[in-house]
């Protein structure tokens, strides 16, 4: 198993509001959202959701996608240490180039 992904908010902690010298607090009035809502992302208690993404990408000139990437990896992550019972309904897949031949 795969070491567990930077979480978006451990990198929006530590990548942007340690070197900003930004509290969380400044960071939710900027955004203007509670407080709480910050610190549970950077507690790992809440989720970035699109709506936030666009709020931080505009904050800090990123790109939205890149929270939600950083959201998807840790969610895909969480989702793989839980080991789904599902059995596979195809064991192999045959290359679609070959199908239309």
């Amino acid at each position: 198993m795969k070491r567990k992904p930077t979480s978006p908010g451990e990198i929006l902690f530590e990548e942007f509001l340690v070197p900003l010298g930004m509290t969380q607090k400044e960071l939710a009035e900027h955004l203007n959202c509670d407080y709480k809502v910050i610190n549970r992302i950077i507690n790992e208690k809440a989720n970035v959701s699109p709506e936030m993404a666009m709020k931080l990408g505009a904050a800090f000139n990123t790109t939205p996608i890149f929270w939600l990437n950083a959201q998807m990896a840790i969610d895909l992550w969480k989702l793989r240490t839980q080991k789904p019972k599902i059995r596979p309904l195809i064991r192999h897949r045959r290359s679609t180039t070959s199908l239309h031949q």
